[in-house]
């Protein structure tokens, strides 16, 4: 007499149109399915219940074996899901800031109770990312992000264009106080880095890089996002890494760690090129902009994570066809 009655099943069940979760309790697919339509005020016909979490198909039989609590997910016939992927790109694809507060607040509850090592390094990423506040500009709007800066500073953009401006100071440096020329050409040596000098201050030391006001030769979106460019010798970053240095004080203090790498080295092939080319001239006139463009441009740089950067030697070498300018000589 007792075994015509089934224990039903208990679990939680959404459509697609609807984030709101409902317990259910049924002792068949086709009660569940009765159930969820009227919920969700759906036509039955052609209508069908999956996992959330994969996006698989139930069966009855299916059905029968499912644990208490199970998420399901009520679809029609002509939607599909391939499992929580699809609320992830839903969600990162909204500008709505509704569902970003949204997304903060649930990996922040996630991530209370997770304790695999690589989901909670994932949930903090995303939390670190999300809570910022990239869309101010000025420094009364994100104070918190000006600490340690100095006053001069008034944007972020200004900020960051000056720290795009110092490291091309610095590499400038390296080049002024090279000690492998040879004296005799020492005066041509330092007349060519002052031409070159002329031409950063030009284009204010190519700071545009990390500005991201500038349209044509930013580095980052207008959001402020830069991507790695991988290594010297690849095409793609493997790891995707990616950074909004405008978004929050940590990751602009994080983003001095990534490197404006050179493609041909600075040190080990442009400067002693350079010198050398100096030393041989005889009369002829160097192409001081192909150095240049070398030395401070996108043309030989790449933008790099750290743990995509190759202290190794890059065994790249200099064009040697470009190293002097052709069909002119200097005056004896």
């Amino acid at each position: 007499m007792f075994g015509l009655f089934k224990t039903p099943k208990c679990v939680k069940l959404r459509s697609l149109d609807n984030e709101q979760k409902y317990g259910i309790a049924a002792t068949s697919m086709k009660e569940l399915l009765k159930k969820g339509c009227k919920i969700f005020q759906l036509c039955p016909a052609g209508c069908r219940v999956c996992l959330y979490e994969d996006g698989t198909e139930l069966t009855e039989d299916y059905f029968r074996n499912l644990h208490d609590n199970t998420q399901l997910i009520l679809l029609t016939k002509e939607q599909a899901w391939s499992g929580c992927i699809c609320d992830i790109s839903l969600l990162l694809g909204s500008s709505n800031k509704q569902t970003t507060d949204h997304l903060i607040e649930s990996a922040k509850s996630l991530l209370s109770d997770e304790n695999a090592p690589k989901r909670r390094k994932i949930l903090q990423e995303l939390i670190h990312n999300l809570s910022d506040n990239a869309e101010a500009e000025d420094r009364e709007c994100d104070k918190d992000w000006f600490k340690g800066i100095d006053s001069r500073f008034k944007t972020k953009s200004d900020y960051m264009k000056y720290n795009c401006a110092s490291r091309m100071r610095g590499y400038l440096k390296e080049v002024k106080d090279y000690t492998g020329i040879n004296p005799k050409v020492q005066g041509e040596y330092q007349r060519i880095v002052a031409t070159m000098v002329e031409q950063l201050k030009t284009v204010k030391y190519n700071g545009c890089y990390f500005d991201r006001r500038e349209k044509e030769d930013s580095l980052c979106t207008q959001e402020g996002w830069f991507s790695c460019q991988s290594a010297f010798d690849a095409e793609k970053c493997p790891s995707f890494h990616s950074i909004n240095p405008y978004g929050n004080r940590e990751s602009r203090i994080l983003f001095s760690t990534w490197n404006l790498d050179h493609r041909i080295e600075k040190k080990r092939a442009i400067i002693p090129t350079l010198a050398k080319a100096v030393e041989n001239r005889n009369g002829r006139e160097i192409n001081w902009e192909y150095f240049y463009s070398l030395l401070f441009t996108r043309e030989n740089l790449k933008l790099v994570h750290i743990a995509c950067h190759e202290k190794t030697c890059h065994n790249l070498e200099c064009d040697g066809s470009e190293v002097y300018t052709k069909g002119k000589r200097r005056r004896p």
